[in-house]
């Protein structure tokens, strides 16, 4: 960020909270884009999403060992983050596609931020929709992993929202911070041992586990920020769902893409390397 004269200051908060805070202009980016992309739908709010991290979900889900197909998912009951989640939505979709009615065909539960693992564990729940460190905790005691969701959907994952306020006001800053961004995409694709240096120092797991990570997710990292044109309209199909409208957004209204698109280039043509 530095080099890209960017000041940056990172704050934890809740999705919607980062949303609120961003449109009063007191944050100028979120990494909740998902939840602006839902601000879009519901209300028309002035957002765009200006990077994607991850062309593929970041989502499995992990039943229990007896269980071994979809269709054996019938009637059982499923520990999810919320009914109307993204991730439940997808999933939906993906056990139709395995020959369930996936909106009525098992049980979603909500069982709250982080609960899912615990509630496999614990006996109540026949399957889970898992994160990857979740997941790899689960698999260790014994449960079989059904499927992986980057491999079952065409959808994004991990992006960046900003506001058309700023986009028009001050695209110098939203520049430097997507080149920034892609700076950080190049570095991770690019320096394996660098990468899981950081993540010992940031999020505290062993190096086992930080060169596990690295390995499952370094393919699903976008190598330019962006997603095509179709992944863009299977998100918005999804967070047509979670909104309950049927008004269809155009990819346009909200995505922006071009700074990434510039960057990526700019950084190609200068020989940029981490």
């Amino acid at each position: 960020m530095k080099e890209e004269g960017v000041d940056e200051r990172v704050i934890f908060v809740a999705p919607t909270t980062s949303i609120q805070a961003m449109l009063g202009g007191d944050v100028q980016f979120t990494g909740a884009g998902s939840s602006a992309l839902v601000s879009i739908a519901r209300g028309n709010t002035p957002l765009k999403v200006v990077v994607a991290t991850n062309d593929r979900v970041l989502q499995w889900l992990v039943t229990r060992p007896e269980i071994k197909s979809p269709k054996e998912l019938k009637g059982k009951k499923i520990a999810t983050t919320g009914v109307a989640a993204i991730a439940t939505f997808m999933l939906k979709q993906i056990l139709t596609k395995h020959g369930l009615d996936g909106n009525k065909d098992v049980n979603y539960l909500d069982v709250g931020q982080g609960n899912q693992l615990s509630a496999l564990l614990g006996g109540g729940f026949d399957a889970a929709v898992l994160s990857v460190e979740q997941r790899y905790v689960a698999l260790d005691k014994g449960m079989h992993e059904m499927f992986f969701m980057g491999n079952e959907v065409k959808n994004s994952w991990g992006t960046l929202a900003t506001t058309d306020k700023l986009i028009k006001e001050n695209p110098k800053m939203v520049s430097g911070f997507v080149r920034a961004t892609l700076k950080a995409l190049r570095y991770v694709r690019q320096d394996k041992e660098g990468t899981v240096a950081a993540l010992l120092k940031f999020s505290g797991v062993s190096r086992e586990q930080a060169t596990r990570l690295y390995d499952d997710l370094i393919g699903t990292f976008t190598r330019n920020g962006a997603v095509d044109d179709e992944t863009q309209r299977n998100d918005l199909n999804i967070i047509r769902q979670v909104a309950n409208t049927n008004e269809t957004l155009p990819n346009g209204r909200a995505y922006d893409f071009s700074f990434a698109l510039e960057a990526d280039q700019q950084l190609t043509k200068a020989g940029w390397k981490p």
